[in-house]
């Protein structure tokens, strides 16, 4: 979204079954001739869609036209669009739709990502159209422009919350008044009234339910329909998810999260002399921070240099866009830690060098700034969550700029109502990563408590993306999506080595 929000969108994951898969999904692409029998819907055409890896597979492209606001009556229209696979499998089943994660990425994007998730993509046809979604304000979606505010985060100059808080506060309210004269109503970005898109996708497509997929946000979102769109929903697949109330996550569970990856740690001897204990690294890291923070030079590309004072508070921010999954950047960040335990800022430029903080304006974009104010936090979850993060390794950073930016947009808070996780009987497969470091196990077993005809299975040593990680994955799916009783409860994967390089 902009220079010190995190990133929450899509993380390239690991890409074990797409070698694996290779030969499937060629063997379920149509041949041109077959394509033309399919059913066509309203405002579609035929493509050839390719990935950012030279696959291609025949498939549609269409949209429908969805109030931006439901709740004004004169509220403009907007394009949701998507990308339909047809399916491939003799079975008349509901239609899958792809909810991504976020909020804000774009579910067609998602297929096209080189090595990514392609080909679950394609194995999931043999069950029905399986549909790439664009939700509302994102990717091909997206008719809002962005906003850049005038204000700026100093680099040079010693941060605290409230100071952040202010500048934050400051920028959304220049970006909701530049949207609105820009024609935007942005109190139509919430959750609840993209679950009622769902709603229109299916009758768009004529079907009696659909079939919803997600990831981290992706859930939330499912969860939101679930409520909402009752008999609807035929079958709900997520994975990582997130519950109605945790758009903000408790700085407690993220220290438990460090607490089971030291755990992983030590299964490795040589990672284990190196981190015997991660917790008072960081902790010990952090106070120095805070007594004498770094004065750094960061080269650019075009040969110029900017200077940072490189405080706690960054590297809080930059160690929560590092722990989502195990096997990316959790290596490179205890790396960080130890060398800048040492002294040493080699390490710590290089993460610099990739874009993490600027002197650029604050900026935002409609649909990601407005979701998360939209699905926003109880009182007294809020309370806990600013008491736990006086003492948490990360404090308020893995949210950020949430919860500074809470209620901050008068009228677009969906109240407390929403935030009440659904009771449904729906069937459901929960996929849980238990090196997750975004949404963590204790709350996922929260956000789901009321869900009667739940699977839950947990991958062992798995992230935050957990769809790719194992060919196990994609079969554990299709069984379920199949209406057969999934017996597995666990999916084992190797774990990345910890150890430094030598």
């Amino acid at each position: 979204m902009q220079h010190y929000k995190l990133s929450k969108t899509i993380q390239h994951s690991l890409t074990i079954l797409a070698l694996l898969l290779s030969g499937h999904a060629l063997a379920n692409s149509k041949h041109p001739n077959q394509i033309e029998k399919q059913k066509i819907y309203p405002n579609e055409q035929a493509i050839v869609f390719k990935t950012m890896d030279n696959k291609t597979t025949d498939a549609y492209e269409g949209y429908i036209e969805v109030p931006e606001n439901r709740n004004n009556v004169t509220s403009r229209l907007i394009p949701v669009k998507y990308v339909r696979f047809p399916a491939t499998g003799k079975k008349n089943s509901s239609p899958i739709i792809y909810l991504s994660g976020g909020p804000g990425g774009s579910g067609i994007d998602t297929a096209k990502y080189p090595n990514f998730r392609y080909p679950l993509f394609m194995a999931l046809r043999e069950f029905g159209d399986v549909i790439a979604l664009d939700q509302r304000g994102t990717g091909s979606s997206n008719t809002a422009p962005q906003c850049i505010s005038s204000q700026t985060l100093p680099l040079t100059k010693k941060l605290t919350q409230d100071l952040v808080t202010e500048i934050y506060l400051k920028s959304g309210d220049e970006c909701v008044e530049f949207w609105q004269q820009q024609g935007v109503d942005i109190l139509g970005y919430t959750t609840a009234q993209s679950a009622l898109d769902l709603d229109d996708l299916r009758m768009h497509f004529e079907a009696e339910k659909i079939t919803l997929w997600g990831i981290s946000y992706g859930s939330h979102l499912a969860l939101s329909a679930m409520k909402g769109l009752e008999g609807k929903i035929d079958k709900v697949v997520i994975a990582s998810a997130e519950g109605l109330n945790q758009t903000v996550k408790l700085p407690a569970e993220t220290d438990a999260y460090f607490a089971r990856l030291q755990t992983a740690i030590n299964t490795q001897k040589s990672a284990r002399e190196a981190y015997p204990d991660i917790i008072k690294l960081m902790r010990r890291v952090h106070k120095k921070l805070d007594q004498s923070p770094i004065k750094v030079s960061i080269p650019q590309q075009n040969g110029t240099s900017t200077d940072m004072l490189f405080q706690k508070m960054h590297l809080q921010i930059i160690a929560s866009s590092m722990i989502a999954d195990p096997h990316r950047g959790v290596k490179h960040l205890l790396m960080l830690y130890k060398t800048l335990d040492q002294g040493i800022t080699v390490a710590l430029i290089e993460i610099l060098k990739r874009g993490y903080f600027d002197n650029q304006a604050i900026s935002f974009n409609a649909m990601s700034f407005a979701m998360d104010i939209a699905s926003g936090i109880t009182d007294e979850r809020l309370a806990l969550v600013n008491e736990q993060a006086k003492t948490s390794l990360l404090g308020l950073a893995l949210n950020f700029p949430m919860p500074q930016l809470n209620k901050s947009v008068k009228g677009l808070d969906l109240g407390d109502n929403f935030r009440v996780n659904p009771v449904s009987d729906i069937p459901t497969l929960l996929l849980t990563g238990t090196l997750d470091g975004r949404t963590y196990i204790n709350e996922q077993k929260l956000a789901t408590k009321g869900l009667s005809n739940l699977t839950q299975v947990h991958i062992i040593n798995g992230g935050h993306n957990v769809f790719m990680v194992s060919p196990e994955v994609t079969q554990v799916i299709k069984s379920f999506l199949n209406n057969e009783e999934v017996k597995t409860k666990s999916i084992t994967i190797d774990l990345p080595n910890f150890a430094p390089q030598r």
